[in-house]
């Protein structure tokens, strides 16, 4: 099965015909007859989409909508209305209201599927970036809580094949949307890679070819993957957008262009697209987090440990030699005792400054514990590694850190046990032990640098 589908309509013989059109594609489909009752049915069902008549016998489509948003689990379910007369403005209302699309009869069953189609894959994306988010759920037209009313502007990119269309087109819409319009030329993809990367794209369909071929490019480009997509048929072409919809296209307008269509169907695209990023940007805040030490912004021991056999396991390919250190503050816990953590945090903040500082852009470092920072140093020589870890010991004792609110600098040392992998021979295999191999070579020099006396550098050569 495809999904779950429910059909909501007054008149038996519309559900049937529905349900036989709708099981023939593999989709599993519920039925109502009425707005009574809807939550408990649509929590029981929990359809993938609603396909609900405009007039129901006790509400309409619009109610439909109002009664899944007051419960936050169902407000993300589209809602495609199907209307018995074209009402323009009826139309324009439950588009207004966040309702997906409506349809009026006599309409094309293979726009119906594609938009079927559109609306599940959309609805399934969202849901997917919501849930990694940790996002509360909310509908597909409406803002998550904190999320502004009011976007700020948004670049959209109007996509013509000729310039007399695009402009005509802008002229219809500049007095009906704040947003800043560019017009491009369906030939001429370059220009529009290079200009303002836009928010969401209206794409002119006047053949098969050029403007399906576009879709699919835009779909495939990291500038432009993410924008929205309308695509309008010129002249209206029912199966144009169908294919539309299924080569990526966000939304489509069967009926060619309407300003004022076009502006509420721009508006949803550009809601959802704001939220879909602010998923994204939450993901990937959220995957940061976990692999960075909040106190110092250093790495943490999660992303250090695979990132270290990673340059391992290119060392052993290249043949190169690499340099993995063990930092760590000599009577750290005197400080504490002496001061107070809260200024022991400030020594690790300004201790990690210092490491970070006098590395290069290819090295790793981490804080991997307490007091302890790991460094390696890729494609390094013995000299050179002794050289960068006699520097950082410098660097640390060189200059007392200077504390806000103490009377006194604290003078500060740190102990490195450094450990070298030399690779003779170029050798795909790493071993799953190479890797707690490595630091535990370098946390035995570790000891060494401090049963030496401290604040000093002790190495170890490992065998390749």
């Amino acid at each position: 099965m495809q999904g779950t589908i429910l059909v909501l309509d007054g008149v038996s013989t519309n559900r049937i015909m529905l349900k036989v059109q709708l099981s023939a594609a593999w989709y599993r489909v519920a039925q109502g007859d009425r707005l009574e009752g809807l939550v408990p049915l649509v929590r029981r069902v929990r359809p993938d989409l609603i396909l609900t008549a405009m007039s129901l016998p006790d509400g309409d489509a619009l109610d439909v909508r109002a009664a899944l948003q007051l419960d936050e689990e169902l407000a993300g379910i589209p809602i495609i209305a199907v209307t018995a007369e074209n009402d323009r403005n009826a139309n324009f209302r439950a588009l207004g209201a966040g309702i997906e699309d409506v349809l009026s009869q006599p309409y094309d069953d293979v726009i119906l599927l594609a938009r079927i189609r559109s609306l599940i894959r959309a609805h399934t994306t969202a849901e997917e970036l919501r849930i990694q988010s940790g996002a509360q759920p909310v509908g597909m037209a409406e803002p998550a809580a904190g999320f502004p009313t009011l976007l700020p502007a948004a670049n959209i990119a109007v996509v013509t094949q000729s310039p007399g269309t695009g402009a005509i087109w802008r002229a219809r819409l500049k007095g009906n949307t704040r947003h800043q319009l560019d017009l491009h030329k369906i030939d001429d993809i370059q220009s529009l890679l290079s200009d303002r990367i836009p928010d969401a794209i209206i794409v002119e369909l006047c053949d098969s070819e050029t403007g399906l071929r576009l879709l699919a490019d835009l779909r495939a480009r990291s500038s432009t993957r993410h924008a929205a997509v309308i695509a309008i048929p010129n002249p209206a072409n029912a199966y144009l957008s169908a294919d539309a919809l299924d080569r990526g296209a966000d939304d489509v307008m069967p009926a060619g262009f309407c300003a004022d269509e076009l502006v509420l169907r721009l508006e949803t695209q550009l809601r959802r697209r704001a939220r879909s990023e602010s998923y994204r940007d939450t993901v990937r805040d959220g995957l940061l987090a976990a692999l960075t030490d909040p106190m110092t912004g250093l790495h943490n021991r999660r992303f250090a440990l695979p990132e270290l056999h990673r340059i391992a396991r290119n060392a052993a390919e290249t043949g190169e030699s690499f340099a993995v250190m063990l930092a760590d503050l000599d009577h750290f816990k005197g400080i504490n005792d002496a001061y107070g953590h809260p200024v022991g945090d400030k020594v690790l903040v300004e201790t990690a400054h210092r490491l970070r500082t006098q590395l290069r852009p290819t090295d790793l470092i981490a804080r991997i514990g307490g007091e302890e920072f790991m460094i390696v140093l890729p494609n390094t020589t013995r000299i050179e590694a002794l050289q960068i870890a006699d520097r950082l010991c410098r660097r640390i004792n060189g200059e007392p850190f200077e504390i806000r609110g103490l009377p006194e600098p604290i003078q500060v040392t740190t102990s490195i046990g450094l450990v070298l992998r030399r690779s003779e021979t170029r050798s795909k295999k790493i071993r799953s032990n190479d890797v707690p191999d490595l630091i535990e070579q370098a946390d035995r020099a570790l000891y060494e640098a401090k049963g030496a006396g401290r604040n000093q550098v002790s190495m170890i050569a490992s065998a390749a």
